[in-house]
């Protein structure tokens, strides 16, 4: 449920910092992502792009900064907020011990999902992985530990999207159903923020996108006004390895 359905941005990040000791991670970053949109955050490694996705995952906490997430204050609504939300994170937040099955009942029953047995039927045939429902997930993969972890972040039917890399490790046909979820317009308020290193997915799968670099954002701008070529430009621009 969304605290504020009439919230102007999904997604609103300003003045974003945070640090750990004395390195600074994220510096002053301002973010936003449209309802119903699909922004893609590149960057090289260690730019801070995982660290914002677990402060607005509520993983984390900033040292300074606003949050907005679907009308809601990060700082103060942060229970509600993990409501609306779907996360994929490098780690898949998955019970080795426990098959695929029996992860997916423990969130439903979590985020207090109706019908749980149907909606895992669902998520799990959306991601290939019903033959593997009943096996122990720690005897999977990488790549079939991340189609669960997806599965997973889609059993409520949350409204919003955070995705850290989450083509990590997935062949060519989880690729593709990868890219069926984050461009799903069933929900017409469906938004996501994903992370990701190529330029060419970023382009394919979002809307608007932006560029983080030494934990302050280097490029944002929608695809439609900024086009193709001003998005490559600025890539190759700031995120070209010093000589």
């Amino acid at each position: 449920m969304i605290a504020n359905p009439k919230a102007e941005l999904a997604i609103k990040v300003s003045g974003l910092r945070k640090a750990f000791g004395r390195t600074p991670v994220l510096r002053s970053v301002d973010l936003e992502v449209p309802w119903g949109q699909v922004l893609t955050l590149l960057g090289p490694n260690g730019s801070g792009k995982t660290t914002l996705i677990k402060i607005l995952a509520t993983l984390t906490r900033p040292d300074v900064g606003d949050v907005t997430i679907g009308g809601m204050s990060l700082a103060k609504q942060g229970q509600r907020i993990r409501r609306i939300m779907g996360v994929v994170t490098h780690d898949s937040l998955l019970y080795d011990d426990l098959t695929g099955r029996e992860n997916l009942r423990f969130f439903a029953r979590i985020f207090g999902v109706q019908g749980v047995d149907e909606r895992i039927a669902v998520v799990t045939e959306r991601m290939g992985m019903t033959p593997r429902l009943d096996q122990r997930v720690g005897t999977l993969s990488h790549g079939m530990k991340k189609r669960f972890s997806i599965a997973r972040s889609l059993l409520h039917d949350p409204v919003i999207l955070l995705m850290d890399e989450p083509e990590s490790g997935l062949d060519q046909e989880a690729l593709g159903l990868l890219d069926a979820v984050v461009t799903d317009k069933s929900n017409p308020l469906r938004s996501v923020l994903m992370t990701t290193h190529s330029l060419d997915r970023a382009i394919a799968l979002g809307q608007r996108m932006a560029i983080l670099v030494n934990g302050r954002i280097a490029y944002q701008e929608s695809l439609e006004s900024g086009g193709t070529e001003a998005l490559m430009e600025a890539y190759m621009r700031h995120t070209k390895a010093p000589s």
